[in-house]
């Protein structure tokens, strides 16, 4: 028998948790040096403070629930739910004092995820989806910006259409590309553009699980397809696993007759 959860109490605790983080996060902005991490990407004390009260958060309202972390906790742990949390999607924006930067949440049931939840608190909007697959939990359905129904476009590519990327994006494209670039600069942000239909597709070239675990639900539920470029990745994530390491290219797209038109055109 699988277990269900309250979720429109577990919409109303994210929606609160991410405004209450992200009040504080905005007075933080442009005002901190950052810090880079062994694999690259900076880190500011503004992080790891919303990781530390995200998880503490979680912690007393959630407590039979793993959790899975950019900042902390990398190891998969052995329970049914767990929450991926990205304390600061887009950590260089964030830092810069560039207005586009997010707060994610996703959640896990056996591995996979069900429910996301990402808040933008400098554009004052927030994304939300649920997506059953093969859980077999009775879950609410859509995807949500300010809880307004959204689907991706039925747009055919062209060169007045969209394609989000990421910086390491650009070197695996492969040219002519039939749409417009644009690089946003926060991994949630460039899919949650197609989930909502204002592109029509995007690549992340090295994103980590929790970059993907929310979105991956909000752009199914809209209507997208995510394709992983990584043969040797799928969900569920394994117990035991660290994913602090692994990099999950992914290619979002509007629609599933896409891919063929989009895959050739990316070179790992």
């Amino acid at each position: 028998m699988t277990e269900n959860l309250p979720w429109d109490t577990i919409l109303k605790f994210c929606q609160q948790l991410t405004q209450d983080i992200g009040k504080e996060l905005l007075k933080k902005s442009g005002k901190l040096p950052a810090l880079v991490k062994e694999d690259g990407s900076l880190v500011t004390q503004a992080d790891r403070w919303a990781d530390g009260e995200i998880r503490k958060a979680l912690t007393e309202k959630f407590p039979t629930h793993g959790l899975l972390t950019e900042e902390t906790k990398h190891i998969f742990p052995d329970t049914d739910w767990c929450w991926v949390i990205d304390p600061i999607d887009g950590t260089t924006n964030f830092t810069r004092g560039v207005p586009i930067w997010a707060i994610s949440l996703g959640l896990l049931y056996k591995g996979t995820p069900v429910f996301g939840f990402v808040h933008l608190p400098p554009l004052r909007i927030s994304f939300h989806g649920y997506w059953q697959g093969n859980s077999g939990l009775d879950l609410p359905t859509g995807a949500y910006l300010n809880n307004q129904l959204i689907h991706t476009t039925a747009d055919n590519p062209s060169r007045g259409h969209l394609f989000n990327l990421c910086a390491r994006s650009l070197k695996i494209l492969q040219k002519p590309f039939p749409c417009k670039i644009r690089m946003i600069g926060v991994a949630s942000y460039n899919i949650l553009l197609v989930a909502q239909g204002a592109a029509i597709g995007g690549i992340e070239a090295s994103p980590k699980i929790w970059d993907l675990a929310a979105v991956w639900v909000i752009l199914q539920a809209a209507g997208g397809v995510f394709v992983c470029l990584d043969a040797d990745f799928t969900f569920p994530l394994q117990v035991g696993q660290n994913y602090g390491r692994k990099s999950l290219p992914t290619l979002a797209l509007s629609r599933s007759d896409l891919i063929e038109v989009f895959k050739p055109l990316v070179n790992l």
